[in-house]
């Protein structure tokens, strides 16, 4: 970025380097089964989102995030190699949870007509740090570095124009952005790129781009950006830069490896794994709405847990008993009164609606069949998913993907949304803590999250899940009495021992899971295999 610096003076770190950089590319890892790692070609564009193998853990045991995002500054002169450097650090870090690029150009406060004409005419200065929106953009990385999404506004080079549209972002570890890193380089070289750049993908003119460089960006590097160089903790050339990244990428390495979580082990042996014969539920969880246990509910859930029931009865009884539980999660909405008139010319007291926005998110992709019963009461809601699936080695949750709904990513919408969380059970409750913990980032109210699930584990991950999120209600068919420990390779499960030592030894591809019993099995599987 061009801008001026922090105040706190530093010694710089000047690192020459002789190699050139390789291409941009990451490393994936699989989300299922051991097949080799696949490598996947990246365009690390300015205020994007780069992800790899997912987002792990980042909050305790209570809900509460643990640290903020990891800040990389980037600094230097216009053309000198900045979005360069920022793409050879991503490469560098190889398989990192989520970085972010974002770029101080789209802050371009919105121009008025005279100042439109100033800029077509190649003479307003878009170089002086004033043309830069300064309090939106500290807002904007104020909200990536505390975790929360935030939306980046878009700013048309072509048309010098802040467009209406913006940029949603969110789920950074790693931001790359703010001032920390010079790139120092050549005044030449640095000239030849930007006639370059501006020719090429901002439409200028040779005449132009000179003219506006000689008035505007020459004296605002000589004035606001070069003496920043003393600020800056490490100096790194614009070209031929190999070790440099290097250093820095082992650095943020080992400050990525210091705010790694481990929770999902602590949430299943925060509580006994069986509840207490003759225990009421309901003193142990005061927020879970559990459906009567009527003949009909007995009848469906023993089709369901049927390992010999036809895959179409299972959809059939699914979306039966999803239907069911959407309408009991209805009740957690809020109504007020309404006067109608009926057909005969009577008055009617009822009642309507009164949320502003309500929306479903299934956490994928067990969490699909109940979405079925949802639409069926709400015909029209907005539904978004999360992909959430557990790393091969630590059975650890992480966020592979998001897609939530307009009025979740729009945070002055979201105070005032309803959100329906759906997956097919919990147990352990690491990935409802991480849905629950996505929400809660985009500032969607706790107490306005309905949890609906076919299975919950007692006391299991649910009496963690309330004691950090006691505003957060749940509604579900069942509370099955045990959560045990297994051994599972893709295609068996291979139960361990009340010491939590496999009773048979671990097979490559296999992982650590947490099974509920007497459960459903893989309801995802069943229901779309």
């Amino acid at each position: 970025m061009d801008g001026p610096a922090a105040t706190k003076q530093l010694s710089p770190l000047v690192l020459p380097t002789p190699s050139a950089s390789p291409p941009l590319y990451r490393t994936g890892i699989p989300t299922r089964g051991p097949s080799p790692h696949n490598e996947t070609t990246l365009q690390a564009k300015k205020n994007t989102i780069l992800k790899s193998h997912g987002r792990p853990p980042w909050y305790d045991e209570d809900g509460h995030a643990t640290s903020d995002a990891f800040v990389i500054g980037i600094a230097g002169g216009s053309a000198s190699g900045k979005t360069h450097v920022a793409r050879q650090i991503v490469q560098a870090l190889g398989s990192i949870p989520t970085v972010v690029i974002l770029s101080q150009d789209s802050f371009y406060k919105e121009h008025s007509p005279a100042d439109l004409a100033l800029a077509f005419a190649n003479r307003y200065d878009f170089d002086h740090p004033d043309a830069i929106d300064m309090p939106l953009f500290a807002a904007c990385l104020a909200d990536l570095k505390a975790g929360n999404q935030t939306n980046i506004p878009i700013y048309s080079f072509t048309e010098h124009q802040r467009l209406p549209e913006t940029k949603y972002l969110y789920g950074a570890s790693i931001i790359i952005g703010q001032f920390i890193i010079f790139v120092q380089c050549d005044s030449d070289l640095m000239l030849s790129r930007r006639i370059r750049r501006d020719i090429k993908e901002r439409g200028r003119s040779v005449e132009g781009v000179l003219e506006q460089y000689l008035r505007f960006v020459k004296p605002a590097y000589d004035n606001f950006v070069q003496p920043t160089s003393r600020y800056a903790n490490i100096i790194v050339p614009g070209s031929d830069n190999t070790i440099a990244i290097e250093l820095i990428a082992t650095h943020i390495h080992r400050k990525i490896a210091e705010r790694t979580n481990y929770l999902r082990k602590s949430l299943a042996r925060a509580v006994p794994k069986c509840l207490t014969p003759g225990v009421n539920p309901d003193q142990y969880f005061p927020n879970v709405r559990l459906l009567p246990s009527t003949p009909q509910m007995q009848g469906i859930f023993t089709l369901l847990r049927d390992r010999d029931t036809s895959r179409e009865d299972f959809i059939f009884f699914s979306d039966r008993l999803a239907t069911l539980l959407s309408e009991a999660a209805m009740e957690y909405l809020p109504f007020k009164l309404k006067d109608i008139v009926t057909p005969i010319s009577a008055t009617y007291h009822g009642q309507q609606l009164a949320a502003s926005h309500i929306c479903g998110v299934s956490i994928l992709r067990s969490g699909g069949p109940l979405e079925h019963g949802l639409r069926r009461v709400i015909q029209d809601i907005n539904m978004g998913s999360l992909l959430i699936q557990s790393e091969n080695s630590t059975g650890e949750p992480l966020l592979l993907h998001l897609m939530l709904p307009y009025c979740i990513r729009q945070r002055h919408l979201a105070q005032s949304s309803f959100v329906f969380l759906l997956d097919a059970q919990i147990g352990t409750g690491a990935a409802a803590f991480m849905a629950i913990r996505v929400l809660l980032d985009h500032g969607v109210p706790e107490k306005n999250i309905i949890f609906v699930a076919f299975i919950v584990a007692s006391p299991g991950g649910i009496r963690a899940l309330q004691r950090a999120f006691p505003e957060v209600r749940v509604v579900c068919g069942a509370i099955d009495p045990v959560l045990r420990d297994a051994w599972a390779t893709w295609d068996t499960l291979e139960t361990v021992d009340s010491e939590n030592t496999l009773t048979s030894p671990a097979e490559e591809g296999g992982r650590k899971v947490w099974v509920v019993e007497p459960g459903m099995g893989h309801i995802g599987d069943r229901y779309y295999l």
